[in-house]
Protein backbone atom coordinates (compact mmCIF):
# COMPACT_ATOMS: atom_id res chain seq x y z
CA UNK A 1 0.00 0.00 0.00
CA UNK A 2 1.20 3.25 -1.10
CA UNK A 3 1.08 5.93 2.14
CA UNK A 4 1.25 9.57 2.50
CA UNK A 5 2.05 10.47 6.12
CA UNK A 6 1.13 14.53 6.97
CA UNK A 7 3.54 15.59 9.43
CA UNK A 8 1.74 17.92 11.69
CA UNK A 9 1.91 18.90 15.58
CA UNK A 10 4.24 15.64 15.89
CA UNK A 11 7.60 16.58 14.43
CA UNK A 12 9.35 13.55 16.07
CA UNK A 13 10.42 9.82 15.13
CA UNK A 14 10.28 9.02 19.22
CA UNK A 15 6.90 7.81 20.53
CA UNK A 16 5.42 8.61 17.41
CA UNK A 17 2.20 6.05 16.67
CA UNK A 18 0.67 7.91 13.76
CA UNK A 19 3.87 7.33 11.81
CA UNK A 20 4.85 3.48 12.99
CA UNK A 21 0.94 3.08 11.66
CA UNK A 22 2.13 4.68 8.03
CA UNK A 23 5.23 2.83 8.05
CA UNK A 24 3.24 -0.48 7.62
CA UNK A 25 3.41 -0.06 4.00
CA UNK A 26 5.51 -0.27 0.88
CA UNK A 27 5.88 3.10 0.03
CA UNK A 28 5.66 6.46 2.04
CA UNK A 29 5.65 9.94 1.45
CA UNK A 30 6.50 11.73 4.38
CA UNK A 31 4.76 15.56 3.77
CA UNK A 32 4.62 18.83 5.89
CA UNK A 33 2.29 21.46 4.32
CA UNK A 34 3.22 25.60 5.07
CA UNK A 35 -0.74 27.17 4.35
CA UNK A 36 0.26 30.40 3.63
CA UNK A 37 -3.03 31.81 5.10
CA UNK A 38 -0.90 31.24 8.29
CA UNK A 39 1.15 34.32 7.46
CA UNK A 40 -2.11 36.71 6.63
CA UNK A 41 -3.56 38.61 8.90
CA UNK A 42 -7.02 37.35 10.23
CA UNK A 43 -10.28 38.84 11.56
CA UNK A 44 -9.17 39.14 15.28
CA UNK A 45 -5.93 41.58 13.77
CA UNK A 46 -3.00 39.15 14.49
CA UNK A 47 -1.52 36.77 11.86
CA UNK A 48 -1.87 32.91 12.68
CA UNK A 49 1.79 32.46 12.81
CA UNK A 50 4.59 35.55 13.74
CA UNK A 51 8.36 35.07 13.19
CA UNK A 52 9.32 33.62 16.34
CA UNK A 53 6.32 30.57 15.75
CA UNK A 54 7.84 30.17 12.26
CA UNK A 55 11.79 30.49 13.29
CA UNK A 56 10.95 27.61 15.68
CA UNK A 57 8.75 25.26 13.46
CA UNK A 58 11.19 25.74 10.71
CA UNK A 59 14.40 24.58 13.00
CA UNK A 60 11.67 21.63 14.06
CA UNK A 61 11.16 20.70 10.15
CA UNK A 62 14.90 20.96 9.65
CA UNK A 63 15.24 18.68 12.61
CA UNK A 64 12.97 16.45 11.53
CA UNK A 65 14.55 16.02 7.51
CA UNK A 66 17.85 15.51 9.01
CA UNK A 67 16.85 12.64 11.67
CA UNK A 68 14.72 11.18 8.18
CA UNK A 69 17.76 10.77 5.85
CA UNK A 70 19.13 8.03 7.67
CA UNK A 71 16.16 5.87 7.31
CA UNK A 72 16.10 6.75 3.99
CA UNK A 73 13.45 9.01 3.94
CA UNK A 74 13.00 12.39 3.35
CA UNK A 75 10.44 15.17 4.21
CA UNK A 76 8.80 17.01 1.58
CA UNK A 77 7.85 20.45 2.33
CA UNK A 78 5.26 21.98 0.59
CA UNK A 79 3.98 25.79 0.75
CA UNK A 80 0.15 25.54 -0.13
CA UNK A 81 -3.42 24.88 1.41
CA UNK A 82 -3.50 21.27 2.37
CA UNK A 83 -6.98 21.03 0.67
CA UNK A 84 -5.10 21.40 -2.78
CA UNK A 85 -1.68 19.54 -1.67
CA UNK A 86 -2.88 16.53 -0.47
CA UNK A 87 -5.14 15.71 -2.89
CA UNK A 88 -2.48 16.37 -5.36
CA UNK A 89 0.15 14.29 -3.84
CA UNK A 90 -2.44 11.28 -3.63
CA UNK A 91 -3.13 11.48 -7.30
CA UNK A 92 0.75 12.13 -8.30
CA UNK A 93 2.18 9.05 -6.63
CA UNK A 94 -1.18 7.05 -6.41
CA UNK A 95 -1.37 7.16 -2.66
CA UNK A 96 -3.88 4.40 -1.16
CA UNK A 97 -3.74 5.69 2.57
CA UNK A 98 -3.37 8.92 4.05
CA UNK A 99 -2.27 9.07 8.05
CA UNK A 100 -2.08 11.96 10.08
CA UNK A 101 -1.75 12.39 14.18
CA UNK A 102 -5.28 13.90 15.62
CA UNK A 103 -5.88 17.42 16.54
CA UNK A 104 -7.84 19.27 18.04
CA UNK A 105 -9.18 22.85 17.00
CA UNK A 106 -11.93 23.26 14.27
CA UNK A 107 -9.75 24.29 11.32
CA UNK A 108 -7.52 21.51 11.35
CA UNK A 109 -11.09 19.04 11.59
CA UNK A 110 -12.84 20.89 8.63
CA UNK A 111 -9.10 20.95 6.36
CA UNK A 112 -9.18 16.93 6.99
CA UNK A 113 -13.32 16.66 6.13
CA UNK A 114 -12.59 18.72 2.97
CA UNK A 115 -9.42 16.72 1.98
CA UNK A 116 -11.06 13.43 2.83
CA UNK A 117 -14.25 14.26 0.43
CA UNK A 118 -12.62 14.97 -2.55
CA UNK A 119 -10.62 11.81 -1.99
CA UNK A 120 -13.50 9.23 -1.32
CA UNK A 121 -11.36 6.59 -2.61
CA UNK A 122 -8.56 6.94 -0.49
CA UNK A 123 -8.26 5.43 3.31
CA UNK A 124 -7.82 7.78 6.06
CA UNK A 125 -6.58 7.54 9.79
CA UNK A 126 -6.05 9.93 12.21
CA UNK A 127 -4.08 8.28 15.72
CA UNK A 128 -3.55 10.00 18.61
CA UNK A 129 0.33 10.78 19.46
CA UNK A 130 -0.37 14.60 21.08
CA UNK A 131 -1.50 13.39 24.21
CA UNK A 132 -1.00 11.02 27.26
CA UNK A 133 -4.11 9.08 27.15
CA UNK A 134 -5.71 7.53 23.83
CA UNK A 135 -9.74 8.72 23.90
CA UNK A 136 -10.31 4.99 24.43
CA UNK A 137 -7.94 4.78 27.47
CA UNK A 138 -9.73 7.99 29.12
CA UNK A 139 -11.53 7.13 32.56
CA UNK A 140 -14.43 8.69 31.48
CA UNK A 141 -16.21 8.88 27.48
CA UNK A 142 -15.09 12.55 25.87
CA UNK A 143 -19.07 13.53 26.12
CA UNK A 144 -19.00 13.23 30.10
CA UNK A 145 -15.09 15.12 30.35
CA UNK A 146 -15.43 16.88 33.39
CA UNK A 147 -16.37 20.87 33.44
CA UNK A 148 -13.71 21.66 35.30
CA UNK A 149 -9.79 20.20 35.88
CA UNK A 150 -10.20 19.32 39.43
CA UNK A 151 -12.43 16.89 38.57
CA UNK A 152 -10.99 15.70 35.83
CA UNK A 153 -7.61 15.08 38.21
CA UNK A 154 -9.25 13.41 40.48
CA UNK A 155 -10.69 10.77 38.00
CA UNK A 156 -7.79 10.11 36.24
CA UNK A 157 -5.54 9.96 39.38
CA UNK A 158 -8.37 7.68 40.79
CA UNK A 159 -7.31 4.67 38.31
CA UNK A 160 -3.94 4.88 39.58
CA UNK A 161 -2.12 5.54 36.89
CA UNK A 162 -0.35 8.65 35.20
CA UNK A 163 0.11 7.30 31.84
CA UNK A 164 0.20 3.51 30.43
CA UNK A 165 3.78 2.94 29.54
CA UNK A 166 2.12 0.40 26.59
CA UNK A 167 0.74 3.88 25.04
CA UNK A 168 4.86 4.62 24.04
CA UNK A 169 6.40 3.28 21.41
CA UNK A 170 10.75 4.19 21.12
CA UNK A 171 12.38 5.73 18.61
CA UNK A 172 11.48 4.64 14.99
CA UNK A 173 14.63 2.90 13.22
CA UNK A 174 13.41 1.97 9.76
CA UNK A 175 10.91 3.24 7.38
CA UNK A 176 9.73 2.54 4.03
CA UNK A 177 11.01 4.06 0.49
CA UNK A 178 9.77 7.26 -0.55
CA UNK A 179 8.30 7.36 -4.18
CA UNK A 180 11.75 8.80 -5.34
CA UNK A 181 12.46 12.22 -3.86
CA UNK A 182 9.60 14.53 -5.45
CA UNK A 183 10.77 18.19 -5.90
CA UNK A 184 8.99 20.55 -3.24
CA UNK A 185 8.60 24.24 -3.16
CA UNK A 186 9.54 25.00 -0.01
CA UNK A 187 11.97 28.32 -0.97
CA UNK A 188 8.49 29.88 -1.57
CA UNK A 189 8.18 29.61 2.31
CA UNK A 190 8.26 33.04 4.20
CA UNK A 191 12.29 34.09 5.34
CA UNK A 192 13.53 33.35 8.75
CA UNK A 193 13.62 36.67 10.65
CA UNK A 194 16.77 37.09 13.05
CA UNK A 195 15.94 37.32 16.60
CA UNK A 196 16.66 40.71 18.60
CA UNK A 197 18.33 38.97 21.21
CA UNK A 198 19.99 35.86 21.77
CA UNK A 199 16.90 32.93 22.54
CA UNK A 200 17.37 29.93 24.28
CA UNK A 201 14.65 27.68 22.19
CA UNK A 202 15.83 25.87 19.80
CA UNK A 203 13.33 23.87 17.41
CA UNK A 204 13.56 20.13 16.93
CA UNK A 205 13.71 16.62 18.65
CA UNK A 206 17.17 16.71 19.59
CA UNK A 207 16.98 20.18 21.42
CA UNK A 208 13.44 18.91 22.96
CA UNK A 209 14.87 15.59 24.43
CA UNK A 210 18.20 17.39 25.82
CA UNK A 211 16.11 19.93 27.40
CA UNK A 212 13.68 17.32 29.18
CA UNK A 213 16.97 15.51 30.70
CA UNK A 214 19.19 18.56 31.44
CA UNK A 215 15.98 20.27 33.29
CA UNK A 216 15.75 16.40 35.28
CA UNK A 217 18.90 14.90 35.51
CA UNK A 218 21.40 17.65 34.09
CA UNK A 219 20.18 20.36 36.63
CA UNK A 220 17.74 19.03 38.84
CA UNK A 221 15.61 21.89 38.43
CA UNK A 222 12.26 18.94 38.50
CA UNK A 223 13.30 19.03 42.55
CA UNK A 224 12.37 22.64 43.12
CA UNK A 225 9.97 23.42 40.46
CA UNK A 226 7.16 24.36 42.51
CA UNK A 227 9.48 26.75 44.41
CA UNK A 228 10.15 28.50 41.17
CA UNK A 229 7.66 28.16 38.54
CA UNK A 230 6.28 31.79 38.96
CA UNK A 231 9.56 33.52 38.52
CA UNK A 232 9.03 35.64 36.00
CA UNK A 233 12.20 35.68 33.69
CA UNK A 234 14.64 32.85 35.21
CA UNK A 235 15.72 29.90 32.19
CA UNK A 236 16.02 27.22 34.83
CA UNK A 237 12.63 28.26 37.41
CA UNK A 238 10.66 26.33 34.97
CA UNK A 239 10.61 23.36 32.62
CA UNK A 240 10.53 24.93 29.33
CA UNK A 241 9.00 22.12 27.69
CA UNK A 242 6.13 23.63 26.44
CA UNK A 243 7.98 24.71 22.63
CA UNK A 244 8.59 20.94 22.11
CA UNK A 245 5.71 19.74 23.06
CA UNK A 246 3.70 22.14 21.46
CA UNK A 247 5.35 21.51 17.68
CA UNK A 248 5.38 17.56 18.78
CA UNK A 249 9.31 17.72 18.90
CA UNK A 250 8.94 15.98 21.91
CA UNK A 251 6.45 13.35 23.20
CA UNK A 252 4.12 14.60 26.35
CA UNK A 253 3.98 10.77 27.15
CA UNK A 254 7.84 10.51 26.64
CA UNK A 255 7.57 13.39 29.10
CA UNK A 256 5.51 11.82 31.56
CA UNK A 257 7.32 8.77 31.70
CA UNK A 258 10.67 10.09 32.35
CA UNK A 259 9.25 11.73 35.44
CA UNK A 260 7.82 9.09 36.52
CA UNK A 261 11.49 7.13 36.12
CA UNK A 262 13.26 10.16 38.07
CA UNK A 263 11.14 9.53 40.99
CA UNK A 264 12.10 5.94 40.87
CA UNK A 265 15.60 6.75 40.37
CA UNK A 266 16.21 9.98 42.27
CA UNK A 267 13.78 11.94 44.32
CA UNK A 268 9.68 12.24 44.23
CA UNK A 269 8.38 14.63 46.18
CA UNK A 270 6.01 17.62 45.42
CA UNK A 271 7.94 19.68 42.72
CA UNK A 272 7.99 16.42 40.74
CA UNK A 273 4.34 15.70 41.61
CA UNK A 274 3.30 19.40 40.07
CA UNK A 275 5.42 18.87 37.06
CA UNK A 276 3.21 15.92 36.08
CA UNK A 277 0.47 18.02 37.47
CA UNK A 278 0.80 20.91 34.99
CA UNK A 279 1.13 18.36 32.24
CA UNK A 280 -1.94 16.80 33.38
CA UNK A 281 -3.59 20.55 32.69
CA UNK A 282 -2.70 20.29 29.31
CA UNK A 283 -3.92 16.80 28.81
CA UNK A 284 -7.27 18.46 29.86
CA UNK A 285 -7.15 21.25 27.44
CA UNK A 286 -6.98 19.09 24.42
CA UNK A 287 -9.63 16.84 25.45
CA UNK A 288 -11.77 19.93 26.58
CA UNK A 289 -10.97 21.79 22.99
CA UNK A 290 -11.87 18.13 20.99
CA UNK A 291 -15.14 18.07 23.16
CA UNK A 292 -16.31 22.05 22.75
CA UNK A 293 -15.55 22.21 19.25
CA UNK A 294 -15.85 25.80 17.53
CA UNK A 295 -17.03 26.74 21.28
CA UNK A 296 -13.43 27.11 22.23
CA UNK A 297 -13.37 30.02 19.53
CA UNK A 298 -16.69 31.71 20.81
CA UNK A 299 -16.78 35.23 22.48
CA UNK A 300 -19.44 33.89 25.16
CA UNK A 301 -17.24 30.71 25.69
CA UNK A 302 -17.85 26.74 26.67
CA UNK A 303 -20.73 28.11 29.24
CA UNK A 304 -22.26 30.36 26.49
CA UNK A 305 -22.21 33.21 29.37
CA UNK A 306 -22.97 36.58 27.51
CA UNK A 307 -20.37 39.36 28.59
CA UNK A 308 -20.21 42.66 26.82
CA UNK A 309 -17.09 43.87 25.94
CA UNK A 310 -15.54 45.91 23.21
CA UNK A 311 -12.48 46.42 21.10
CA UNK A 312 -11.07 49.83 20.57
CA UNK A 313 -7.35 50.08 18.47
CA UNK A 314 -5.74 52.32 20.92
CA UNK A 315 -6.35 49.98 23.83
CA UNK A 316 -5.45 46.92 21.82
CA UNK A 317 -1.97 48.41 20.20
CA UNK A 318 -1.06 49.83 23.67
CA UNK A 319 -1.19 46.19 25.17
CA UNK A 320 0.10 44.63 22.66
CA UNK A 321 3.21 47.03 22.54
CA UNK A 322 3.83 47.21 25.90
CA UNK A 323 2.63 50.47 26.04
CA UNK A 324 -0.20 50.69 29.31
CA UNK A 325 -0.24 52.35 32.37
CA UNK A 326 1.08 49.01 34.12
CA UNK A 327 5.08 48.52 34.43
CA UNK A 328 4.82 44.93 35.01
CA UNK A 329 2.29 44.03 31.78
CA UNK A 330 4.25 46.37 30.10
CA UNK A 331 7.52 44.13 30.69
CA UNK A 332 5.76 40.57 29.56
CA UNK A 333 4.26 41.72 26.29
CA UNK A 334 7.88 43.28 25.21
CA UNK A 335 9.47 39.87 26.71
CA UNK A 336 6.75 38.01 24.38
CA UNK A 337 6.91 40.61 21.40
CA UNK A 338 10.67 40.16 21.52
CA UNK A 339 11.26 36.67 22.53
CA UNK A 340 8.14 34.67 21.22
CA UNK A 341 8.27 33.38 25.30
CA UNK A 342 6.58 34.55 28.37
CA UNK A 343 6.57 33.14 31.77
CA UNK A 344 2.78 31.24 33.08
CA UNK A 345 2.66 34.25 35.65
CA UNK A 346 3.01 36.44 33.09
CA UNK A 347 0.45 35.32 31.00
CA UNK A 348 -1.71 35.57 34.16
CA UNK A 349 -1.32 39.01 34.26
CA UNK A 350 -1.35 40.34 30.73
CA UNK A 351 -4.46 38.64 29.80
CA UNK A 352 -6.49 40.07 33.42
CA UNK A 353 -5.13 43.09 33.05
CA UNK A 354 -6.46 43.26 28.93
CA UNK A 355 -10.02 41.30 30.20
CA UNK A 356 -10.22 43.46 33.58
CA UNK A 357 -8.44 46.94 33.05
CA UNK A 358 -8.82 47.28 29.24
CA UNK A 359 -12.27 45.69 29.07
CA UNK A 360 -11.26 43.78 25.59
CA UNK A 361 -12.87 40.92 24.06
CA UNK A 362 -10.54 38.28 25.04
CA UNK A 363 -10.73 36.81 21.68
CA UNK A 364 -8.12 39.50 20.19
CA UNK A 365 -5.82 38.78 23.19
CA UNK A 366 -5.82 35.13 22.13
CA UNK A 367 -5.01 35.43 18.63
CA UNK A 368 -2.20 38.18 19.88
CA UNK A 369 -0.29 34.80 21.61
CA UNK A 370 -1.19 32.68 18.79
CA UNK A 371 0.68 34.73 16.91
CA UNK A 372 3.71 35.43 18.94
CA UNK A 373 4.31 32.48 21.18
CA UNK A 374 6.90 29.89 20.35
CA UNK A 375 4.59 27.14 21.83
CA UNK A 376 1.64 28.08 20.69
CA UNK A 377 -1.12 25.38 21.28
CA UNK A 378 -4.95 26.00 20.52
CA UNK A 379 -6.41 24.01 23.28
CA UNK A 380 -4.06 24.96 26.06
CA UNK A 381 -4.08 28.92 24.74
CA UNK A 382 -7.42 29.12 24.20
CA UNK A 383 -8.84 27.27 27.05
CA UNK A 384 -6.96 29.32 29.25
CA UNK A 385 -8.17 32.50 27.97
CA UNK A 386 -11.18 31.60 28.52
CA UNK A 387 -10.47 30.73 31.93
CA UNK A 388 -9.62 33.77 32.79
CA UNK A 389 -12.20 35.38 31.35
CA UNK A 390 -15.02 33.07 33.22
CA UNK A 391 -16.31 31.44 30.15
CA UNK A 392 -14.19 28.54 30.62
CA UNK A 393 -13.56 25.96 32.70
CA UNK A 394 -13.32 27.83 35.79
CA UNK A 395 -15.72 27.40 38.13
CA UNK A 396 -15.16 30.51 40.19
CA UNK A 397 -15.94 32.54 36.73
CA UNK A 398 -13.70 35.70 35.88
CA UNK A 399 -10.55 36.67 37.55
CA UNK A 400 -9.00 39.54 37.86
CA UNK A 401 -5.34 39.70 39.78
CA UNK A 402 -4.47 43.28 41.48
CA UNK A 403 -1.57 44.43 39.36
CA UNK A 404 0.46 46.01 41.92
CA UNK A 405 0.55 43.15 44.25
CA UNK A 406 1.36 40.98 41.72
CA UNK A 407 4.28 42.99 40.85
CA UNK A 408 5.31 43.50 44.37
CA UNK A 409 5.32 39.79 45.32
CA UNK A 410 6.92 38.73 41.88
CA UNK A 411 9.44 41.13 40.87
CA UNK A 412 9.63 42.98 44.51
CA UNK A 413 13.13 44.85 43.06
CA UNK A 414 11.40 45.84 39.98
CA UNK A 415 14.54 43.91 37.90
CA UNK A 416 11.93 42.35 35.63
CA UNK A 417 10.18 45.47 34.76
CA UNK A 418 13.98 47.49 34.61
CA UNK A 419 15.74 44.40 32.03
CA UNK A 420 12.62 44.65 29.54
CA UNK A 421 11.52 48.67 29.91
CA UNK A 422 8.10 47.79 31.26
CA UNK A 423 8.18 51.71 32.11
CA UNK A 424 4.54 53.08 32.77
CA UNK A 425 3.07 54.30 29.41
CA UNK A 426 0.20 57.01 29.19
CA UNK A 427 -3.58 55.68 30.64
CA UNK A 428 -5.25 54.30 27.07
CA UNK A 429 -8.13 56.50 27.51
CA UNK A 430 -11.10 54.22 29.13
CA UNK A 431 -13.44 56.26 27.59
CA UNK A 432 -11.55 57.56 24.84
CA UNK A 433 -13.91 56.84 21.27
CA UNK A 434 -13.05 57.71 18.30
CA UNK A 435 -13.40 56.43 14.35
CA UNK A 436 -11.37 53.37 15.07
CA UNK A 437 -13.13 52.09 17.25
CA UNK A 438 -16.03 49.48 17.01
CA UNK A 439 -18.16 48.02 19.71
CA UNK A 440 -19.11 44.33 20.25
CA UNK A 441 -22.29 43.48 22.06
Amino acid sequence: MHTLYWFTRDLRLHDNAALLAASKSDMLLCVYVVDPRWFAPGPLQSKAMGDHRWRFMWQSLMSLERSLRPLGQRLHIAFGKPETVIPQLVHAHRVARVVRSRLPGTQESGQWQAIKDKLPNTLFQQIETLSLFTEGSLPMALEDLPDTFSQFRKQVERTGERCSERLRIRTLTALPPPPGFPEDNRGECPPIVKPMHHLPFMGGEAAGLERLNEFLYGNHGIDRYKDTRNALDSWDASSKFSPWLANGCLSVREAAETISEYEASETKNESTYWLWFELLWREYFYWYALKHGAHLFRRDGVQRKHRHSTFYAHRFKAWCQGNTEYPIVNAAMNQLRETGYMSNRGRQLVASCFINELGLDWRYGAAWFEQQLVDYDVASNYGNWQYLAGVGADPRGLRQFNLDKQAQQYDPEGLFVQRWQGKSGQPVGLHTVDAADWPIL
